[in-house]
C-alpha cells in the first residue's frame, strides 16, 4: 500500500471515529422526553452519524485495499453526507436562534412566550394537528411528576431551575396569581384574565397546562436549550470531517498519480 493511500486509511479512520461523537448526540437527543414525544426531530442526527460511520468505513476498506471503487464512492457520499450535515446544522442554528423565554421576579426559573419562537419550529412541532398527540405523550412522562418529588415548599419551588418544559406545563403562568399547593397543585387565581392560559390551568394531573401555549413554548424552549448544546459537538465533527475530506481528495489524487506512474514505469521496463 503506498504512502498516499496510507493517508488516506488514517483519514477515513478518522472519520469513522467522528461518526461516535454525532451518534451520541443523537441519541443523546432522542432519549429526551420533550424528542420522544416529536418523532420529526428525534432521528435525524443518528441517522447521519450511522451513514458517515458506515462510508467511512467503506473508504477505509478502500484505501487499505486500494479499491478505486470503493474510494470514489466514498468521496461522493461522504460529500453528500457533509453538505446534509452542515445544511441540519444551519437550520438548527436559524430555527433556535429566537428565544421565547423572559425573566420572572422572584423566581429562578423563566417562563416562556410562544410568539417569541421561530415560525418554522411554531408551524412543524406544535402546530394544531401534532399537538394533541404530542400532549398525551408529555402526560406519559415522569416531567412534571418529578417536580412534586424534589420540592415541598414554596420557597424551594420559587428559587428552582426547573427546565422550560416544566415551567411551561407543570404550573400555570406567574401572572394568573395562583397559590402554590405544591409544584403541580395550584389555587385561588388572584388575576386570572392576566393570560388565556390561566383559564387552561387544571389541576387534574393529566391535564395540568399541557393546552396551554405556555406548554408549547416551554417544549420549544427545551428543544432550543438541547439542540444549542448538541450543535457544539456537530460543528466540531463537521470541521474535522471537511478536513478530513480535503486531505482524503488530495491523497486520492496522488495516489492515482502514483499508479499511473508506476504503470508507466512499467511499460517502458
Amino acid at each position: 500500500m503506498g504512502l498516499s493511500n496510507n493517508i488516506t486509511a488514517v483519514l477515513n479512520f478518522i472519520a469513522l471515529l467522528c461518526s461516535i461523537p454525532i451518534i451520541a448526540s443523537g441519541i443523546w437527543l432522542a432519549s429526551k422526553p420533550d424528542n420522544e414525544c416529536i418523532h420529526l426531530l428525534r432521528w435525524p442526527v443518528v441517522i447521519l452519524g450511522v451513514l458517515i460511520l458506515l462510508v467511512s468505513l467503506c473508504g477505509f476498506l478502500g484505501a487499505y485495499w486500494y479499491k478505486e471503487t470503493l474510494l470514489a464512492f466514498y468521496l461522493c457520499c461522504m460529500a453528500i453526507l457533509i453538505a446534509l450535515l452542515l445544511i441540519l446544522l444551519v437550520l438548527a442554528f436559524v430555527v433556535t436562534k429566537p428565544d421565547g423565554s423572559y425573566g420572572v421576579p422572584g423566581r429562578g426559573y423563566r417562563e416562556y412566550r410562544l410568539d417569541g419562537f421561530s415560525s418554522w419550529l411554531k408551524n412543524h412541532v406544535v402546530d394544531s394537528k401534532s399537538w394533541n398527540k404530542i400532549r398525551a405523550c408529555l402526560a406519559d412522562t415522569d416531567v412534571c411528576p418529578r417536580l412534586t418529588q424534589e420540592y415541598v415548599t414554596a420557597d424551594q419551588f420559587f428559587v428552582a431551575h426547573i427546565s422550560p418544559l416544566q415551567s411551561g406545563c407543570c404550573k400555570p403562568p406567574t401572572a394568573c396569581g395562583y397559590s402554590y399547593v405544591n409544584p403541580t397543585l395550584w389555587l385561588n387565581p388572584v388575576n386570572p384574565t392576566a393570560d388565556p392560559d390561566c383559564f387552561l390551568w387544571n389541576n387534574d394531573q393529566s391535564q395540568l397546562c399541557y393546552n396551554c401555549n405556555s406548554c408549547k413554548a416551554g417544549l420549544l424552549g427545551n428543544l432550543r436549550k438541547e439542540w444549542r448544546k448538541a450543535n457544539i459537538i456537530l460543528i466540531v465533527a463537521v470541521v474535522v470531517l471537511i478536513w478530513v475530506y480535503v486531505i482524503a481528495c488530495s491523497a486520492f489524487k496522488n495516489a492515482q498519480t502514483e499508479d499511473l506512474f508506476r504503470r508507466y514505469k512499467q511499460g517502458w521496463a
